[in-house]
């Protein structure tokens, strides 16, 4: 699998040193454009609990670095575009709901951030996440304040993506943002959980998937209760048909093709992912293959794929996004 196709998680990559690269930016609410005025920001001494310990900064940060997307995502919902950020194309390819300025300076690979490029921005703070190894994450730290957070937390993910978003809130000063975030979303569960009555869905099966092709292999990811997909799902009501093997984090369980034969329930609609601008179409290369062709969610013209740039591991806008690919999925 190539790297583009893992970068779905930061995953933990080995490494021993930081490259180079370069960036610059500002505190603006992403709606600046349409003309919408910015968002009130708060100032003063700021002390964050992360996932490292206590951050203090003189005040909230405005020039910000970002080495994840879900966390590059958030700060913009909250109305702060980073000053520098970690594989630029590829958040824009992954993440449509959130995007950034395509000359956003690039300070990297998110698992081979460069220091040298993060120094040059002068940042205020440099956000990441435990996927980034210790000794990287302590050797930005000797130079710039670093925020640490995890990328999501299986044992309670709807709950962490609250937390990270009132965190980055209280890192940039902009507190009444957070709280409006988290209220737009709470407004859209309840929004799908009626479109989904309303069809007379509800509690409707589905299994979520993504996948990649390897030496022609198929190679398949499930998200179970405990992804960020999942727990999203679960919100609205509906009954994910795989609940084991996901990992502690993302809660994504590997699997391949005659996997799926586990899933029995003859009205599970199978929802995937896929991405035109990196690898494509993972379901192609499965139209020949007997098994796929004989699974019940194929045989009934139940395999929905959602629209690309929903980022599996994001924020309130993407969970937004994906409440109404979901229903719209199950609905149309």
């Amino acid at each position: 699998m190539a790297l583009t196709r893992r970068a779905f998680t930061a995953g933990a990559v080995a490494i021993s040193a930081l490259l180079l690269t370069a960036a610059c930016g500002t505190t603006e609410d992403p709606a600046d454009e349409a003309g919408a005025a910015s968002p009130a920001v708060s100032s003063g001494p700021v002390e964050i609990k992360d996932e490292r310990g206590t951050v203090k900064l003189d005040a909230p940060a405005k020039n910000v670095v970002s080495l994840e997307w879900g966390l590059t995502e958030n700060l913009v919902a909250l109305g702060v575009k980073p000053v520098g950020q970690a594989d630029v194309k590829g958040y824009n390819n992954w993440d449509k709901s959130a995007p950034i300025d395509a000359s956003t300076p690039d300070v990297g690979q998110r698992g081979e951030p460069s220091l040298d490029s993060i120094v040059a921005l002068k940042p205020d703070l440099v956000v990441t996440t435990k996927d980034l190894p210790e000794n990287v994450i302590a050797q930005i730290a000797k130079q710039v304040p670093v925020l640490t957070l995890r990328g999501s937390d299986g044992t309670d993910p709807i709950g962490y993506m609250r937390k990270t978003v009132n965190v980055l809130a209280q890192a940039t000063g902009t507190e009444a943002q957070g709280t409006k975030l988290l209220a737009d979303f709470d407004a859209k569960v309840t929004a799908g959980k009626d479109a989904l009555a309303k069809a007379g869905k509800t509690g409707a099966a589905f299994t979520m998937g993504d996948g990649w092709v390897d030496a022609g292999t198929v190679s398949l990811r499930m998200y179970t209760p405990q992804s960020f997909f999942g727990a999203i799902a679960a919100e609205l009501g509906l009954k994910n048909q795989w609940t084991t093997g996901g990992d502690k984090d993302y809660g994504l369980a590997q699997t391949d093709v005659e996997g799926l034969t586990k899933i029995k329930d003859a009205s599970t609609t199978y929802i995937y992912v896929a991405n035109d601008a990196d690898g494509g179409d993972f379901t192609d290369s499965l139209k020949n293959n007997a098994v796929w062709k004989q699974l019940p969610f194929v045989t009934g013209n139940n395999v929905k794929r959602i629209p690309d740039g929903i980022w599996m591991f994001g924020g309130p806008a993407s969970a937004n996004a994906y409440i109404d690919a979901l229903t719209t999925a199950l609905t149309a």
